[in-house]
């Protein structure tokens, strides 16, 4: 057979592999698992670092302070450096919604060696840990939850004995950019962790999506959280494979009850969101990166090409190893849609989103080399590290 057949065949058998063999990441099945009410319920604080959130504030914050919760539970919002009036405007969101107790403090700008966010955190830890809280809900301040939200996370909790219970927000798909990119997304971050491994015992997958983290104390103690994981760009995937390196018991489901409320309307936004962050996740290795170029080529864009290109050249061989491939691909991505509630007639063009996504890639290592790192509202970080450091 010649090179191209075998490109071809390469690629569907990756997406045999990707079908049977990947922890079926594709099924969105993976929610809240079975739960039951508590005798007593446990205290809950509840930390939200915002930096400049002002603009969603109102679509999230009172969604927290309503929580249907029949333990003690507070909330504690860590106004990291805004300029934009959001720590004004959270008490002003308190006391016209009332609720839950919320407090509002700043711990000034971060030292060397932490990124803001993890910093605001540790701030907001410290001064939950005054409650004694049995959990720790660490959550965005971009993401509204429902109601009975924080009351099923924690019967959840309590019921699979989980030290870490992790929602993964459902994200908003309103403009045209949004409905091609944010489904993938998701999509993507499955296949790097499938769900259903995150939740086996002795299995080394981790991961959590950090705008709705619920943290057994204790356990947040053990792993030195967030001082362990002080250096993340990729954070929510840093704590919990800091959780679960000491022992933690992990799990990380689809949300039914928790969105995020930030728009990203244009390309521009998206791609900022993915680009500053995407090379850390390579651990800013040449090598990982040149391998992820050509393991994203070869699953999703050889299927379109192979299928196109074969049918033009005539070449039955290619074709029909390339439309397999690309009915495979499209048929695992139909779930995600739906669960979306986008329209089914997306799904075959992944391979489109898929060469954005390469992009993207490639432009957060060009960024990193050119001295500019991760950068977030301001913010530049330009040694973003996803490992978790280990100083004990």
């Amino acid at each position: 057979m010649s090179a191209v057949v075998w490109i071809a065949v390469g690629s569907l058998a990756a997406w045999l592999w990707l079908l049977l063999g990947q922890g079926f990441f594709w099924r969105t099945d993976v929610r809240l698992p079975s739960r039951r009410e508590p005798a007593e319920w446990p205290s809950v604080c509840v930390v939200v670092p915002a930096r400049d959130e002002a603009s969603v504030l109102s679509d999230s914050l009172p969604s927290l302070l309503a929580q249907d919760y029949p333990g003690r539970a507070e909330v504690f919002l860590v106004d990291d450096g805004s300029t934009d009036g959001t720590g004004e405007l959270a008490r002003e969101l308190a006391r016209r919604h009332g609720g839950l107790p919320l407090t509002v403090d700043s711990p000034g700008e971060p030292p060397a060696g932490w990124t803001g966010k993890l910093w605001a955190v540790r701030h907001g830890i410290g001064l939950a840990r005054t409650r004694e809280p049995e959990y720790l809900l660490l959550t965005d301040a971009d993401i509204a939850h429902a109601p009975d939200s924080l009351r099923e996370l924690v019967a959840a909790a309590r019921t699979g004995g989980f030290d870490l219970v992790s929602q993964m927000a459902r994200l908003r798909v309103e403009s045209v950019w949004e409905r091609l990119v944010v489904p993938a997304f998701v999509y993507f971050f499955a296949q790097l962790y499938p769900f259903r491994r995150i939740g086996v015992r002795g299995s080394r997958t981790a991961a959590a999506a950090g705008g709705c983290v619920l943290l057994r104390t204790d356990a947040a103690e053990r792993a030195r959280i967030p001082d362990a994981i002080r250096y993340a760009v990729i954070d929510d995937v840093a704590l919990a494979r800091a959780v679960k390196g000491t022992g933690g018991h992990i799990w990380l489901g689809l949300a039914e009850r928790v969105d995020s409320v930030r728009p990203y309307p244009r390309l521009h936004d998206l791609w900022g969101m993915v680009s500053r962050s995407a090379y850390a996740q390579l651990r800013h290795n040449p090598l990982l990166l040149l391998g992820t170029v050509l393991g994203l080529a070869l699953v999703y864009l050889v299927p379109p090409v192979a299928l196109l290109g074969g049918l033009a050249a005539g070449d039955t061989a290619v074709a029909t190893a390339g439309g397999l491939a690309w009915l495979v691909m499209t048929a695992t991505y139909l779930p995600m849609l739906r669960y979306y509630r986008q329209p089914l007639w997306i799904a075959p063009l992944l391979p489109v989103t898929a060469l954005l996504y390469l992009l993207m890639t490639v432009d957060s290592a060009v960024q990193h080399y050119r001295g500019r790192g991760a950068a977030w509202k301001g913010r530049t970080y330009a040694r973003p590290d996803t490992a978790v450091l280990d100083e004990r």
